[in-house]
């Protein structure tokens, strides 16, 4: 008879979160030995890993934290269902590799990754906990912004989840208000770029090629080309760069007048929408 009781098999299922057929088993196979046990767990959730790297991770959640040294940091931490996303646990854990991410001030999954976690780095903590959990866990992104002042916007698309939606401003200015509406504006607009100067040229051209040739196909005339093409041309910018967009709360003016009017300029952005 294993040298074990009930509350042996309690105790270490809170510990790691077993199951309870897994965690009695393992007591048995180590004959009571409580840290034994905790190893032969923690190996079969390791195997487990490995049979689960195949799988999608399409929930999770979004975390941030400001650094307090000009920069912030955002993650994207990644799961298989949307029951693990809203455990504690998964919570739990977000929180310590964004802690251990943003002391690194890691600028890269590979940076942060390697980052030193709890006597181990930021992969082995996932791994661990992913075995626990039982489903693939990943830190699929990371973002760190720079800025003198940030606003951190994270959004909940359902009550029972945990954020699903973040955004961090990077800015300058007084007027913090106006930084946390546009933060909230970026999270509903997506834009890809702060303005049209940033936007690749390589885009533009291609972007420019495609309405060219839809203008032509639209039979305009040959002299009223150009004025057409730089107008929807225009439009594209008002897409994809954050300073040309209508402003989600008065699309009548754009997000770089909001700001210029608060005396509020941003240095940065990042958007990270779960499973996007």
């Amino acid at each position: 008879m294993a040298n074990f009781t009930l509350e042996d098999v309690k105790t270490l299922r809170e510990r790691l979160g077993t199951g309870m057929v897994d965690t009695k088993n393992a007591l048995v196979e180590a004959d009571g030995d409580m840290e034994k046990a905790v190893e032969l767990l923690r190996l079969k959730g390791a195997k487990g890993n490995a049979k689960r790297a195949d799988r999608s991770t399409a929930e999770g959640l979004v975390a941030a934290v400001d650094n307090g040294d000009g920069t912030a940091t955002l993650i994207e931490l990644a799961c298989e269902t949307d029951f693990v996303a809203k455990g504690d646990k998964f919570v739990a854990l977000a929180d310590r590799v964004l802690a251990a991410t943003a002391a690194a001030r890691a600028d890269s999954v590979e940076a942060a990754l390697a980052a030193p976690a709890d006597g181990k780095n930021v992969a082995d903590v996932i791994n661990e906990e992913a075995a626990i959990l039982g489903e693939k866990v990943e830190l699929r992104r990371i973002r760190l912004v720079k800025g003198e002042q940030f606003s951190i916007y994270l959004h909940k698309t359902s009550k029972d989840l945990p954020p699903q939606v973040g955004v961090v401003l990077g800015y300058s200015g007084g007027d913090a208000d106006t930084a946390r509406s546009v933060a909230q504006h970026i999270s509903f607009a997506n834009p890809e770029y702060l303005a049209r100067e940033d936007v690749p040229a390589e885009a533009v051209e291609k972007e420019r090629a495609i309405v060219e040739q839809i203008t032509r196909e639209e039979g305009k005339p040959e002299a009223a080309l150009p004025k057409i093409i730089e107008g929807r041309l225009g439009a594209y910018f008002k897409q994809v760069a954050l300073l040309e967009q209508p402003y989600a709360k008065d699309d009548k003016v754009s997000v770089g007048k909001v700001l210029a009017d608060a005396g509020v300029t941003v240095s940065d952005f990042a958007r990270f929408k779960v499973g996007a």
